[in-house]
């Protein structure tokens, strides 16, 4: 074994997330669901159809979070809330990533060394109890349970465990005195293979077709495909891939989707002022070689970033999967 830590393989984390996808489909939930390496970098990361924006950001503080620190998040929070705050505000200051340290967040354990962390997030991914859900989707055998953390004890394949604390409180609030029978439990029932993210089937498609193209030229890299706003939509690292790659990604797909024109280009279209766009907005913005818009029918629908190689390389990739 290498002295050298490495991140979850990208093979395996695809499949925890994709669980969390499976499961959230299951339930009628839409969000995000993030993995993060033990190196603090996106492994991988998707965001089911209409999930909307902010969703994955949330989760990837999280993930981070329990990767890094190697604890729930949970556990994570409430040392920041009893914490003198000037230590709290330190630890956020140099952290950026930690900027939303909400409970919900699992570290992930391989033969004893945490080798990533795995949070989920959204629009109706949370520890509240979405509107008309029934009361059989938010059991987990019989007890009362959470959309979020429902989606990363399913993922992960361990039992449910609250990690919010207040399951109970909340099912009391929304269903009374209300029992479910552990038989009519859906929570941790095994889920079918979701079949109606359409949106995200598009993008993982795309990702595919980079990491396909760039293992063929021997190349490492990490690629986002985000939304016509600059919100990702799907992330991969390829495994050993530099820990910079998927910031380059997602800023230069950000770019592209944002302006409609390969990120490299907006330094021609708008000179000095290029730098300044990234402040127009909170998206992630790099007027870099790496990224191209993403056209459907005449239309920009997003944009596909790809960093951690040679940024020509990265730009010809993109270029090529966006074709």
């Amino acid at each position: 074994m290498s002295v050298h830590p490495r991140d979850l393989p990208l093979a395996d984390a695809r499949v925890l997330v994709a669980r969390a996808v499976d499961k959230a489909e299951q339930l009628g939930l839409r969000g995000a669901i993030a993995l993060v390496g033990a190196s603090g970098a996106v492994v991988t990361a998707s965001r089911l159809d209409r999930g909307g924006p902010g969703g994955m950001a949330r989760a990837r503080s999280k993930a981070w979070i329990s990767a890094t620190q190697q604890i729930p998040t949970a556990e994570h929070l409430h040392r920041m809330t009893t914490l003198p705050a000037p230590i709290a505000g330190g630890f956020v200051a140099a952290s950026p990533e930690a900027v939303f340290p909400g409970a919900g967040g699992m570290p992930i354990t391989v033969d004893g060394v945490v080798v990533g962390g795995i949070a989920a997030s959204g629009a109706t991914v949370s520890p509240f109890l979405p509107r008309g859900v029934a009361p059989e989707v938010v059991s987990a055998d019989g007890e009362p349970a959470n959309p979020e953390d429902l989606l990363i004890a399913y993922a992960l394949g361990v039992p449910y465990a609250g990690q919010h604390g207040d399951d109970r409180a909340r099912w009391a609030d929304r269903f009374g005195d209300l029992v479910v029978a552990p038989s009519d439990a859906l929570g941790m029932r095994p889920a079918p293979v979701a079949s109606r993210q359409h949106e995200l089937a598009w993008a993982a498609g795309l990702c595919d077709a980079v990491i396909a193209a760039a293992a063929a030229r021997g190349l490492r890299v990490a690629v986002s495909v985000v939304d016509r706003g600059g919100d990702p939509i799907r992330e991969d690292r390829m495994d050993d891939a530099v820990a910079g790659g998927v910031d380059v990604a997602r800023a230069t797909a950000s770019a592209a989707a944002r302006f409609g024109v390969p990120s490299a280009d907006l330094g021609g279209a708008f000179g000095a002022a290029a730098p300044a766009l990234g402040a127009l907005a909170s998206s992630p913005f790099l007027a870099a070689p790496g990224g191209a818009p993403l056209v459907v029918d005449g239309r920009v629908v997003g944009g596909l970033g790809v960093g951690g190689a040679d940024p020509e390389a990265c730009a010809a990739l993109a270029a090529e999967a966006a074709r």
